[in-house]
């Protein structure tokens, strides 16, 4: 299938001092930043065959997470691992991920989102969108303040029946997004993945060496909380 569709998976950003002096203290830091560039240039070498092709169409949004920093291999992040079962289940489909490392809230708006719409234009309305979204908002102070409606904004923007996952994360600012996320999901704008109340309830043995991002075990579970949500939904549709 013909495209003019050109996309980096690599933020563009340096890593900032606090992970570099991680990195320089701590091993299983450093082994983890070092899987950012290879992911990005494997995702961005799955995207190209994938918009190719022909087939029903997944488009990702995400930061690590959906990269699938962490996992022994970029297809073993939560977006392969549920690629692979929407497959085996009889959903063949192309996967398109636009994730980099790093990526906020801000950035969805600025570069996933674009990347996503020209996508469409192309080639037709995806058949499933999902997204997570904010963790690293959450961590800088400086993204807090402005960062509830920066996600408003996204969801505004996003294919009706977009899956949203929420944070789960203590702070009021992820409490604020889960409670806007259950009011759309209840409208029907969306489809809230849960991961609050059914993501893992221990990441014990699930984290990567940085004891931050999950490894294999703990991204089949984000994975298996997110097929559950699809089952209960009836997704993918076709568009």
């Amino acid at each position: 299938m013909a495209t003019t569709f050109t996309y980096s998976n690599e933020s563009g950003r340096p890593t900032g001092p606090f992970l570099r002096t991680m990195g320089r203290i701590f091993p299983g830091v450093r082994e983890v930043q070092a899987q950012i560039a290879p992911y990005a240039t494997a995702w961005q070498r799955d995207n190209a065959e994938a918009l190719r092709q022909a087939g029903p169409l997944w488009i990702a949004i995400g930061d690590s997470m959906t990269q699938g920093i962490g996992a022994s291999s970029h297809r073993r992040g939560y977006v392969g691992q549920l690629s692979t079962t929407l497959a085996e289940h009889g959903w063949a489909h192309r996967l398109v991920n636009l994730s980099y490392n790093g990526a906020r809230v801000q950035d969805v708006l600025e570069r996933q989102l674009p990347a996503l719409e020209q996508i469409t234009r192309e080639q037709g309305a995806a058949a499933l969108v999902t997204v997570i979204i904010g963790s690293n908002d959450i961590v800088l102070g400086s993204h807090r303040d402005q960062l509830l409606d920066r996600f408003t904004q996204m969801l505004e923007r996003l294919p009706q029946g977009s899956v949203v996952a929420n944070l789960p994360n203590p702070r009021r600012e992820a409490v604020a997004i889960d409670a806007t996320l259950r009011g759309a999901d209840a409208s029907g704008d969306l489809v809230l993945a849960d991961l609050r109340r059914d993501g893992a309830k221990s990441w014990r043995g699930r984290l990567a060496p940085d004891m931050f991002h999950p490894n294999d075990r703990g991204y089949a579970e984000m994975a298996a909380s997110f097929e559950r949500t699809l089952t209960r939904a009836g997704l993918p549709r076709s568009p």
